[in-house]
């Protein structure tokens, strides 16, 4: 009688534990799934507006240093005048231009290259701009509090930390952009900026998403004197052809 008894404990007691381990399982699962379905659209969009900022950064920083470095705004363009001062042609320099943008495109992509693989200290940001990046060779570029999801100062920082990663996986493509407007009298204004678009997938423990960045940046703003007649173009107002470099 006393074994059966002790049995009959035991089994109780595995059944209790049985019991127990399946409803950690179940509430683990919950757990996970309503982290999933309620926390991670939270913590992604905010992966996102960090990861734009970031490039957004990066992209300024590598038009402004090419810019103040090398380019000489009046060797940018091939202006053509008749004897009377008007305006015939306003067309670009092919072979500076071309230069100019795969010496950009490059620039940015070897800084979103030490970006994706967690090598910070390389990088190059602007002046006076202090920005929060997790240096290590993991590739993780930022962690976010889970507090975030809470949306209170006084919880941001609470929880563990989600390790946020970024893949580039497209080109990045860097094109010329024109706007010639008249000003004033027998005056042409010409707005130049660069546009360039980056191809990113923002990486969560749970889930990723792909984004598209796209940023224009003023490069120079030129006065040319001299009457604008209504057909001078040769497709100025146009984009220039882009420069896409393949990451790879």
């Amino acid at each position: 009688m006393v074994i059966k008894l002790k049995l009959k404990r035991k089994i109780k007691t595995i059944n209790k534990l049985i019991i127990i381990i399946i409803s950690l399982c179940v509430m683990i699962f919950l757990t996970f799934n309503y982290i999933n379905k309620k926390v991670s659209p939270v913590l992604m969009e905010y992966a996102k507006s960090y990861i734009t900022k970031i490039t957004n950064l990066i992209i300024n920083k590598a038009i402004s240093k090419q810019i103040s470095e090398e380019l000489v705004v009046n060797d940018l363009f091939i202006i053509n005048k008749d004897d009377s001062g008007v305006i015939r042609t306003i067309d670009f320099n092919p072979t500076l231009v071309n230069k100019t943008l795969t010496i950009i495109t490059n620039n940015i992509q070897l800084n979103l290259k030490y970006l994706e693989e967690g090598k910070i200290n390389l990088i190059e940001l602007p002046d006076n701009v202090e920005v929060k990046l997790d240096n290590n060779d993991k590739g993780i570029i930022y962690e976010i509090p889970t507090g975030v999801i809470f949306n209170n100062s006084l919880l941001t920082n609470l929880g563990p930390k989600i390790p946020v990663k970024l893949e580039i996986i497209g080109d990045i493509v860097s094109t010329i952009n024109t706007k010639v407007t008249n000003y004033g009298i027998n005056n042409a204004l010409i707005e130049v900026n660069v546009l360039v678009s980056v191809e990113e997938m923002v990486l969560l423990p749970m889930t990723s998403k792909k984004i598209k960045v796209e940023t224009s940046v003023p490069v120079a703003i030129k006065l040319i004197q001299g009457t604008v007649p209504n057909y001078y173009f040769n497709g100025l107002e146009n984009s220039y052809p882009n420069i896409s470099l393949n990451n790879s």
